[in-house]
């Protein structure tokens, strides 16, 4: 990992003092509405260089001003800011409003329309590999979910898997109406919600705890006899991980939360005009994965049951009975 422009070192724990003097007015002058090509030209004719030892140019100042170390901060899982404890080159104040001014906060900037998948991550898996299922649309454009394959770089899946996304949903549909209508089932969704709610509280705390434990372990790469650097980096990776990991099984969890519990007369009716998010509580409520296999023809776009292996949450007795 590189260094950063402004630190000594790529913990942030030690700023140097010659580059660093450049970011507080650097901040004043974007603030002031001065764009990034007139900032990259003073701050060049003023002698600064990269960490690199090259002249700077309008992104990569644009990328060093929006990152959240400059102010002693970073950004959780969830994308809110937090203190690190380390050094500030400019402040919090400057740093957030900075960051408002990027594009793509601005009030006109439209962004192009994004297709909706109802099968969240993590709930979709290859049935032949147990990758994780991806959402992406066919080269005819159609929305599809595949398994996605591996490269010469990056180790994924088998890629043997492609099913057609309207015809998965139309069949994930079916089966959890079904088994919502079921009165032994609807009678248990309040408790079932709340349960996992609970579990994803427990995921959120443990989250926290692994986040005291990679700052303190910044304090301690930072201290006289501390730890390497490829020690600290392995480390601090790992600690990213599984924090980011139970921050998205938390954030899955949650969904559950916008489940109607109590009578739905019309539960058909009601997931036809229900918003995404509350639908793909209902299928996170219900199910614990959904594995999809390759058709039985080549070409086919059937989805039904010899191609789709849901295995139901089992939240309670009476709701296990008679799934398949």
């Amino acid at each position: 990992m590189g260094r950063l422009f402004g630190f000594e070192d790529a913990a942030h724990t030690r700023v140097r003092e010659s580059e660093a003097e450049a970011l507080p007015p650097a901040a004043v002058r974007r603030l002031a509405g001065q764009s990034y090509d007139e900032i990259t030209l003073w701050i060049n004719q003023a002698g600064y260089r990269t960490a690199r030892g090259g002249e700077f140019r309008a992104g990569g100042l644009a990328i060093l001003l929006d990152n959240p170390a400059i102010a002693g901060l970073r950004e959780d899982a969830d994308g809110d800011l937090v203190e690190t404890g380390l050094p500030a080159i400019i402040t919090r104040e400057q740093f957030v409003a900075i960051r408002v001014m990027r594009r793509k906060n601005q009030p006109d900037f439209e962004r192009k329309p994004s297709r909706e998948y109802l099968v969240p991550g993590r709930l979709g898996v290859c049935g032949l590999c147990a990758y994780e299922i991806a959402s992406t649309p066919a080269n005819s454009g159609s929305r599809g979910y595949r398994c996605p394959p591996s490269t010469k770089t990056l180790t994924k899946g088998c890629g043997k898997v492609r099913v057609n996304a309207d015809g998965l949903e139309r069949h994930l549909a079916e089966q959890v109406l079904a088994e919502l209508a079921k009165p032994e089932v609807s009678a248990l969704i309040g408790r079932a919600r709340d349960d996992l709610l609970a579990e994803a509280q427990v995921l959120r705390e443990q989250a926290d705890v692994l986040r005291k434990r990679q700052r303190a372990l910044g304090e301690q790469y930072a201290s006289p006899s501390g730890l390497s650097l490829t020690a600290f980096h392995a480390a601090d990776k790992q600690f990213t991980k599984e924090i980011k990991q139970a921050m998205a099984r938390a954030r899955q969890l949650e969904m559950v939360q916008h489940v109607p519990v109590g009578d739905v007369p019309n539960l058909v009716a009601w997931w036809q005009h229900a918003p995404l998010v509350a639908r793909q509580g209902v299928l996170v409520l219900m199910l614990d994965e959904v594995a999809l296999f390759p058709a039985s023809a080549r070409g086919s776009r059937v989805v039904d049951s010899n191609r789709v292996r849901l295995t139901w949450r089992v939240w309670g007795q009476g709701a296990a009975e008679g799934r398949v």
